[in-house]
């Protein structure tokens, strides 16, 4: 036995209600004011369903439901012939390349961290390897920069510098040393 706090007169006058073509909204105000209760459009609905009352007499969906038809589905229809079978996306990106990694015309000091001094170019190298040794370039830094004038145009500019620039930049760093 189902329990409920609806009372067996109040489920009758549901059932006389719907029968005579109210809402469900207006059954449950109906039901609310003969009753002093409050029920909702809601559970007059949830009380219907368990009393096994249909929508008989009552408006119909505008949209056929019926189940889709197994047949219908796998197959293509006749007006769907200018669309082909299943399209794969071609990839957006291309095979890319292993990049050539710049190098600056200088050769390192290869200095520890504990080696660097204040004015010192602290350009890593190496760690690419496990266990592998950082050292740092250690040559004079460029000032306002924490590298070298070779380290900060490989560091800034993506465009590889003219071999002039870089013979420049190798003069005044050895004209500084």
């Amino acid at each position: 036995m189902e329990l409920s706090n609806w009372a067996p007169e109040h489920s009758d006058a549901l059932r006389e209600l719907l029968a005579k073509g109210m809402s469900y909204s207006e059954a449950a105000r109906a039901i609310n004011s003969r009753f002093n209760t409050f029920y909702t459009r809601s559970a007059a609905l949830g009380r219907a369903r368990r009393l096994g009352l249909g929508a008989d007499g009552r408006l119909q969906p505008s949209m056929p439901t019926k189940p889709a038809d197994l047949h219908d589905i796998g197959e293509p229809r006749a007006s769907d012939s200018r669309t082909s079978a299943l399209v794969w996306p071609v990839p957006l990106f291309k095979e890319i390349k292993p990049l050539k990694l710049r190098c600056a015309a200088i050769e390192p000091r290869h200095i520890s961290l504990t080696e660097l001094e204040s004015g010192d170019c602290r350009y890593p190298y190496g760690g690419d390897e496990e266990s592998e040794v950082i050292t740092f370039c250690g040559h004079p830094r460029r000032p306002g920069s924490a590298y070298c004038t070779p380290h900060f145009h490989l560091s800034r500019n993506p465009v590889v510098p003219s071999e002039h620039a870089v013979s420049t930049a190798l003069l005044r760093m050895l004209e500084t040393a």
